[in-house]
């Protein structure tokens, strides 16, 4: 795997195109264990609710999604490589969309991209800039119609020191900027973050939100 997106880091939207563009890919909690646990608690929520369409913001490059079972699935990714990736995995798959998302520039007073179900795998932690995770927080709420699920650190605390995560207490957020949202569950981690194995625990965790008004 190419090392090259290890230069100095140029902001979110650029250091993952560089990375996947290189030949890097969407992180070790997109595949083996982890992967499957975020894959089982998504299914058995997806078959609990009779949830008929889910919308993305962040698919990567689909290694997570090459192991959960959706219904209609919409991926947006700030990745021009990522969504070519995804777009060859899944070909063949007509239950499934890709867009490029600018968080920045994008607008959808028509309500094109909206889903019964939004979810939010290993991002939040990745929007390093306020603008960009203030905008990438509005349109996945505002996509949503009746469920958001979040899998990250609820916590502003640093847990590793790397240019390209920053943590923030999202329920913060969704407590002043989206009142109508109900935290109905968290889901903790099976493989809660052990540093003696980096690759194969994480410090995140699932946060379940509710639509009160739906």
């Amino acid at each position: 795997m190419s090392k090259a997106y290890h230069a100095k880091y140029p902001g979110s939207r650029q250091y993952w195109e560089r990375r996947y563009d290189s030949g890097g890919d969407s992180g070790a909690g997109s595949y083996g264990r982890l992967a499957e646990f975020k894959a089982d608690v998504l299914e058995d929520f997806i078959e609990e609710h009779d949830i008929e369409d889910v919308i993305e913001f962040g698919c990567g490059d689909g290694g997570q999604l090459s192991v959960t079972e959706y219904p209609s699935y919409i991926g947006l990714d700030v990745s021009p490589t990522a969504i070519q990736m995804c777009k060859d995995e899944f070909e063949n798959d007509e239950s499934k969309s890709f867009f490029l998302y600018d968080s920045k520039s994008f607008v959808d007073n028509h309500g094109l991209f909206s889903a019964e179900l939004g979810i939010s795998l290993d991002v939040i932690y990745h929007l390093t800039e306020d603008e960009i995770y203030q905008n990438y927080m509005e349109h996945l709420f505002s996509s949503s119609d009746e469920f958001v699920i979040i899998y990250a650190a609820n916590t502003a605390s640093e847990c590793v020191t790397v240019d390209h995560v920053r943590n923030r207490k999202f329920t913060d957020w969704v407590a002043t900027h989206a009142p109508d949202w109900e935290l109905t569950d968290v889901i903790e981690n099976e493989y809660p973050y052990d540093p003696s194995d980096p690759e194969h625990t994480s410090w995140a965790d699932f946060y379940i939100f509710e639509n009160a008004t739906g």
